[in-house]
Order: C-alpha cells, then sequence, then structure tokens
C-alpha cells in the first residue's frame, strides 16, 4: 500500500504541484547542474589579478563560475596536447611563442569578428596568424635603472655602451624571452636598420651587442637575483627591463624605474585565445571577448604594469605618445630563435 501510495505521488501529484519536500530536496543538485563552469589556464603570477578582478565581473555578467589554473604557458600546453579531443580547459593565456607551437598542433579555435567583436579594436600587431589568438595586455620593455646612482635617467639604449658604465649593466640571457629586443635594438644601433629590417638579419645586432661585454656586470636568466644587483647598487642598469616586473619593484619602495628611451620600448605578449574543442565555447569566446574590451583593459593596466592592446584605452602614465612601441614578430622568432641561441652561447659568454 506504502509502495503503491509513493509510485503514484511521484508520478502523478508532483507533476500536478511541481514543488513539495522532493523537489526542495533535488534543487541543490539541478542548480550545480544549471552552473557553468569556465576553466581557464594561464600563469601563476595572474591568478591574484584575475581572481581579484576578472573573475568577480565575469561570473556576475555571465552567471557561471570561472576556475583559474595558474602555471606556466609550456604546462598549459602540454594539458592540451594531453587532453586533444576531450579538453578540460576552455581558456588558455599564454606567452605568444607557445602559443605559435599550440597553432601548428592545431589545439586553437580561431578568434572572428562575429564571436569575438572586440578584435576591431586592438591596436595594429594584436592580432596573430588569421587571429588564432591575441594580446589582452602587453608588458614594455625599457631600460630598468638605479636612481639612487644614476641621477639622470638614461634617455637612448646608445647609454648602455658608454664606457663609464664598465661592469654596471646585466641583461638577459636569450633563454629569456626578454632577452630578445637587445639583439634587434643593437642591430639598429649598428647602422640605423628599421627594427622591422633588424629583427629579419640580426648579424650586425650580435656584432654589435658583442662590444657590451666589457660593460656586463652579469646575464641573468633568474629576474630576481638581477633586480637584487640593481636595487642594491651594484648594478646601474638592466636591459631590457620588464614593466610588470620593474614598476612592480618601484611600487614597492625598490630605488629604481624603467624608463622609455627615445628609439622606442618593445612590447611583451599576453596572449589569450580559444582552445579547439573547448566544453564551453560560447562562453569562453565571451571571455576572450571581455578580455579584448576597453572595459576589462582599463582596470587591468594600471594593476600589472602593462600597455592595453585595445585602442579605447590610453597609455600608462610615464609612456609618452610619441613613444614608439615596437612589436616582435613572434613567428620569425619561432623560426630562429634556436639559431640566435647558439650564436649567443659562442659569442656572449662573460
Amino acid at each position: 500500500m506504502d509502495t503503491l501510495f509513493k509510485g503514484r505521488l511521484s508520478r502523478r501529484t508532483l507533476l500536478k504541484t511541481g514543488a513539495g519536500a522532493t523537489a526542495l530536496i533535488a534543487m541543490p543538485s539541478v542548480l550545480r547542474a544549471q552552473t557553468k563552469e569556465l576553466v581557464v589556464g594561464g600563469a601563476a603570477g595572474h591568478k591574484p589579478w584575475v581572481e581579484q578582478i576578472v573573475v568577480p565581473a565575469f561570473e556576475k555578467k555571465y552567471n557561471c563560475k570561472v576556475i583559474f589554473e595558474g602555471t606556466r604557458s609550456l604546462v598549459n600546453l602540454e594539458k592540451m596536447q594531453k587532453n586533444k579531443g576531450s579538453q578540460y580547459m576552455s581558456v588558455v593565456q599564454m606567452d605568444d611563442p607557445v602559443m605559435i607551437l599550440a597553432v601548428k598542433e592545431g589545439l586553437l579555435d580561431p578568434l572572428t569578428a562575429a564571436k569575438a567583436p572586440n578584435l576591431a579594436n586592438l591596436v595594429s600587431g594584436a592580432t596573430h596568424m588569421d587571429a588564432m589568438w591575441a594580446n589582452y595586455l602587453q608588458p614594455w620593455l625599457g631600460i630598468a635603472y638605479n636612481k639612487s646612482v644614476m641621477k639622470t635617467a638614461p634617455t637612448s639604449w646608445a647609454e648602455l655602451f658608454d664606457p663609464k658604465y664598465k661592469g654596471r649593466v646585466i641583461i638577459p640571457s636569450l633563454q629569456n624571452t626578454e632577452g630578445l629586443p637587445n639583439i634587434f635594438m643593437a642591430g639598429h644601433l649598428a647602422n640605423g636598420a628599421a627594427i622591422d629590417a633588424a629583427q629579419k638579419d640580426t648579424d650586425a645586432g650580435f656584432k654589435k651587442l658583442a662590444t657590451l661585454k666589457a660593460n656586463l656586470l652579469t646575464i641573468y636568466t633568474q629576474q630576481p637575483q638581477a633586480y637584487n644587483l640593481l636595487e642594491q647598487g651594484e648594478a646601474y642598469m638592466i636591459a631590457c627591463g620588464m614593466s610588470s616586473y620593474a614598476l612592480e619593484r618601484k611600487a614597492a619602495g625598490a630605488p629604481i624605474d624603467l624608463v622609455a628611451p627615445k628609439e622606442g620600448v618593445f612590447a611583451m605578449p599576453s596572449g589569450i585565445a580559444v582552445i579547439k574543442g573547448a566544453p564551453q565555447s560560447e562562453l569562453a569566446f565571451a571571455y576572450v571577448n571581455e578580455m579584448l574590451g576597453a572595459d576589462f583593459q582599463s582596470k587591468l593596466a594600471e594593476p600589472t604594469f602593462s600597455l592595453a592592446t585595445n585602442k579605447a584605452v590610453p597609455r600608462p602614465a610615464g609612456l609618452a605618445a610619441d613613444i614608439k612601441i615596437h612589436q616582435i614578430d613572434w613567428a620569425n622568432v619561432a623560426a630562429e630563435r634556436e639559431g640566435w641561441i647558439k650564436r649567443w652561447d659562442r659569442e656572449m659568454a662573460i
């Protein structure tokens, strides 16, 4: 009798009432099933501002849950490779050289104006390989210097080569992405070649850079050690200094600053893309579009000490409107970097 009654209740009474204790019990699981989750893979160092600025705004607007997995770009690439055909991440925020590898392996879903309308509002050079990915921010590279020992800020990249700075200059290894522009700028200083041309023909750059060896205190692979030397006054300048690191140290009270020399600065990549086969494809493109929009970028540029790529967002204070921002040809870097590193190891040992 009880069993029959329960069967009738579940099939007839609940259909009529649509409520009751059974509905209340079921509701939490239903709500969980309806909550969309978007998994984003990015840099571990980005986690604080992503979770404090991006995630709350996006979750509120799209009624979803965003999970940010912070690690290195190559680790995110490995995750996509291992899960090809059954991805759990939907979006990646990675360095451009790693994006190139992802494109070659067919791991990315191209961005389109229909799915990401803010593509149309980006500065030149911020969209890559037929819009397989785009840059949402660009930390910039200039000359970091110690204000205590250099009372006058450097105004030209050529000052690095001045003999009075013997043993006082630090540069990154070519293993570090921020080390690449030193070759390009050296080529420009050597023969006046345009930066774009100097990126393609690096012979003059290598020869010029070799003359800097007498001025070098060290060549770093780890930024913290290099900046310790700069902050202590052992080093006077670091080239190239990255805005997202140098200006953060300045904001923390270090006696350093970052300047944009008259020849211009270089834009570093912060790329974003949708993973092919993303489990939340529509939400993924919405996330990318928001990251490319003026609203999000205006909130992110200052705390990340970066350039926005949306044209509607002004340059940060301290970076004059007439300073040229040089874009790096990352496809060329991917093709040539191995050979450059071999030459670097031969010619730049100190």
